[in-house]
This record gives C-alpha cells, sequence and structure tokens, in this order.
C-alpha cells in the first residue's frame, strides 16, 4: 500500500531542495532575488515550523510572516523539511486520525485530524513555490520545475 501523505513529505523535502539551489543559483549569477519571493518561500517555511509545533504541541520558532534571507531560509528548511517527513513516516494510524487543537495567527480556535493537517502542508506549500515561480518569471528569471511528476519521475529514474 502507497503511503501518499508520506510520499508528499518526500517531494515536499525535494520540492524546497530543489527550489533553495536554484535561488543560489540565480544570486550565483549576480541577480537579485525578488523580495516577494523571499517572503514567499520564509511564509511557506514558517508554515511548516509552526504546523510541526501544534503537531508535536512544541512553541514555534518562528511567526507566520516573518522573513528571511536566502541563508534564513536554508537554515529554516533544513530545521522543518526534514523533521516533518519524518512526521509523516512515523505516524501510525492511531497518530494520523488523531485530533488537535489549535489557534491560527489570528487567535482563531479549531480541532483538526493529524493527516488532514500534513495534507494541508504539502499542498500549502506547493501553491507557494507555485508563487515563488510567478514571481521569479514576472522578475525576469527563470523559474524551476518543481511539480510533483517531475519529482516522481526523478525518483523512478533513481530505482
Amino acid at each position: 500500500m502507497i503511503n501518499t501523505i508520506e510520499k508528499l513529505g518526500a517531494y515536499n523535502v525535494w520540492a524546497n531542495a530543489k527550489l533553495l539551489t536554484h535561488l543560489d543559483g540565480i544570486v550565483a549569477t549576480g541577480a537579485e532575488l525578488p523580495a516577494r519571493a523571499l517572503r514567499l518561500f520564509s511564509h511557506l517555511l514558517n508554515a511548516q515550523a509552526i504546523w510541526l509545533a501544534r503537531l508535536t504541541g512544541t512553541q514555534s520558532p518562528v511567526k507566520v510572516w516573518q522573513e528571511h534571507d536566502l541563508a534564513g531560509l536554508h537554515k529554516l528548511h533544513q530545521q522543518t523539511s526534514p523533521s516533518l517527513h519524518q512526521y509523516m513516516q512515523d505516524a501510525d494510524d492511531a497518530e494520523m486520525t488523531r485530533m488537535i487543537s489549535y489557534a491560527n495567527s489570528q487567535g482563531n480556535s479549531y480541532d483538526s485530524q493529524v493527516s488532514d493537517i500534513l495534507t494541508h502542508v504539502c499542498v500549502h506549500a506547493n501553491y507557494h513555490r507555485a508563487q515563488v515561480a510567478t514571481t521569479l518569471r514576472e522578475s525576469g528569471l527563470e523559474p524551476i520545475n518543481t511539480d510533483f511528476i517531475t519529482y516522481c519521475r526523478e525518483l523512478a529514474g533513481q530505482a
């Protein structure tokens, strides 16, 4: 049986790393990264950290729209993407169906199932990576392909 959430988690690590490498390459050419691209990618990684903290009952190290430079994005990716993926790998059926209570950034209280949260985190990240790609293109910079099917094709090529 395929664990789709775990596969999405692995994809998320790959896509975030691929985007970071691409941004490094842009900077290496002497081009400046658009502030909006950094803001959106910061938000994506902040959200991962916030959701991971909610899932584990810990304090988030970041705020939802806190901005990071490229070095900070690398650090936050390393702190959150693999940990989130590991959480997805380790979660059994009882964990996936567990309900958690939390407050969003506006202070509104909610209850959500862990599997729904984990799915949301991956979908949310993909949405914002697409916004980063659009922002790069609008700034005259070439975006990178971080599509899920591209990840699957690369994975299959490694087998």
